[in-house]
């Protein structure tokens, strides 16, 4: 079993936040403040210059994953974590909660958790994570493909090439697209 920590920012609904369900089921240890992330641990950053990938399995085993609960709207403030942390990033995959359905990349806590795990191949634990929201099960089913194809990638790399493959990067000098 891997160690799953959680830092809640407290931004969202507490009905919809799940968080706060995880910790309750007892899935995920809640920090009470970034003076307590442990030591080694792997940060789920939209930041990080790096993807998750299998060879993020040792370190995730000996120290575990940290998510961040932190609203969308401010997740240009994310937080400074203690330098011995590694920051990686998910790859493209699709929400399933029913708040951000089908967008990419706007994923829950618990969606985010699952989704490390299973590209680390702990799918079981990825599972029971998911099991806890009535439409959980959906979000493997709906990044299944992706999911199984970046849990056999050997390296960050290898996962960020499968990942173009489903969401092509901007070209070079070619204005990004707004929203």
């Amino acid at each position: 079993m891997i160690k799953l920590y959680v830092y809640d920012e407290r931004d969202c609904d507490p009905k919809k936040c799940t968080s706060r369900k995880m910790v309750k089921f007892h899935l995920v240890k809640e920090l009470p403040n970034l003076k307590s992330v442990p030591y080694g641990v792997m940060v789920l950053d939209p930041f990080a210059p790096k993807a998750i990938s299998r060879e993020d399995l040792e370190r995730v085993k000996a120290h575990g994953i940290l998510v961040m609960d932190l609203s969308w709207e401010n997740i240009e403030s994310f937080p400074k974590i203690r330098k011995d942390a590694a920051h990686r990033a998910l790859p493209y995959m699709l929400a399933a909660n029913p708040v951000n359905w089908g967008k990419p990349m706007k994923l829950t806590s618990a969606e985010a958790v699952a989704a490390a795990l299973y590209i680390l191949g702990e799918k079981e634990q990825a599972h029971e994570v998911l099991s806890k929201f009535n439409w959980g099960e959906q979000f493997i089913l709906l990044n299944k493909e992706p999911l199984e194809r970046y849990s056999e990638a050997e390296s960050s790399q290898e996962v960020v090439l499968i990942q173009w493959e489903y969401c092509p990067p901007p070209e070079e000098g070619a204005p990004e697209k707004e929203e």
